[in-house]
């Protein structure tokens, strides 16, 4: 339906342009004079019919152009940030309306289809400029425009420029509790999300792997709950960068570029940044240095659950998933007994508790 009509219409046009190029000949004035015009109107009529078929036939060609050219402009407002899309646009009504005023003289001069062609030069050489100029230099226009935000609103403009942007990982967005400390408020937004960050989650999330696809799934899930659930500002981030193909390094490169900071638990990635100067929230740091200390003498009771390495040694564990060294706590395993706290290590893996049980500690005194 939709070519039959794309076909009816370019025909249209054809029988349009056979009448434009007839009335455009001088000998037709001088037969329409000859002979009443019935010569002139039975040629006007053979060229006419004669564009409208040849325009016809041509109409798949035209049609076929047409969508590959529509095909090409959805390919690259796709590709191109919303950003580059809004000050093209702007740019280029504001490059048309600059064509427009300088072409007006030029009509005026008597000369033939000068000021026509005068105005399609301007317009297509301004209609130009306003698209890329804006784009090319959109951080130049992104800084004025800050300027003035903050000649107009200086009290905003530096509560809002406390907060620096958090770029998240894939890895703690899978590990999720990423979710949990947004909900508590210590983390201000916004959070930014890279599109490379989520095309990662997806082939996760698609992998045949199915500890694989529940990881994916579930970091999808948890970026689902922070969009949603809780009030901080997500920013889905469509930046491209071609430069590095690595999604680690992308993500650094992204920090640099937006002066912000990288939530992670990987501990590589935390090293990497660190080299090249970048501030990074490690999820796995802050979970050790808001566990509870303990110090040497303290009791507690816990549940010994199975041998250690050494002879004799029990393991037991905490809520937050600390490990207890119980020395001679083999023969308590499946028990709940007190211990008395020895020593206290902390290493990079996390905090280690030693203790002995507490009635070998009552009997030695």
């Amino acid at each position: 339906m939709v070519d039959k009509i794309a076909k009816f219409v370019i025909s249209l046009v054809g029988v349009l342009i056979g009448y434009g190029i007839t009335a455009g000949l001088k000998n037709i004035e001088a037969l329409r004079l000859a002979d009443g015009g019935l010569f002139a109107f039975f040629i006007f009529i053979i060229v006419m019919v004669a564009s409208g078929i040849i325009f016809f036939f041509l109409s798949p060609h035209f049609i076929k152009g047409i969508r590959k050219f529509i095909h090409f402009l959805e390919v690259e407002i796709q590709n191109r940030p919303a950003s580059d899309i809004i000050l093209g646009s702007v740019g280029l009504i504001v490059g048309l309306i600059i064509a427009y005023l300088l072409s007006q003289p030029f009509y005026n001069i008597k000369v033939p289809y000068l000021g026509v062609i005068v105005s399609i030069v301007l317009y297509l050489i301004f209609g130009y400029l306003g698209i890329k100029i804006p784009t090319r230099n959109r951080d130049d226009f992104t800084n004025s425009l800050n300027v003035f935000k903050k000649n107009t609103g200086k009290e905003k403009v530096k509560t809002s420029s406390k907060a620096s942007p958090k770029i998240l990982d894939t890895s703690v967005i899978i590990d999720g509790r990423i979710a949990d400390i947004c909900k508590t408020g210590f983390i201000e937004g916004p959070l930014i999300i890279p599109e490379f960050v989520l095309e990662e989650l997806q082939r996760i999330a698609d992998s045949s792997d199915s500890l694989k696809r529940n990881r994916g799934r579930r970091g999808l899930d948890i970026l689902n709950k922070i969009q949603k659930e809780l009030d901080i500002e997500v920013v889905i981030c469509d930046k491209k960068i071609e430069e590095v193909q690595e999604v680690d390094s992308k993500l650094l490169k992204l920090a640099q570029q937006m002066k912000g900071k990288v939530i992670t638990n990987d501990y590589n990635l935390n090293k990497v940044a660190e080299v090249q100067g970048i501030e990074v929230l490690n999820i796995n740091e802050l979970a050790n240095a808001i566990k509870p200390v303990v110090l040497p003498g303290e009791e507690m009771v816990v549940q010994v659950i199975r041998d250690g390495k050494e002879i004799g040694q029990g393991l037991a564990y905490l809520d937050d998933g600390t490990m207890i060294v119980v020395e001679g706590g083999k023969k308590h395993i499946g028990e709940t007994i007190g211990v008395l706290v020895t020593s206290v290590l902390q290493t990079s893996a996390g905090r280690m508790i030693f203790a002995k049980p507490k009635s070998a500690v009552d009997r030695a005194v």
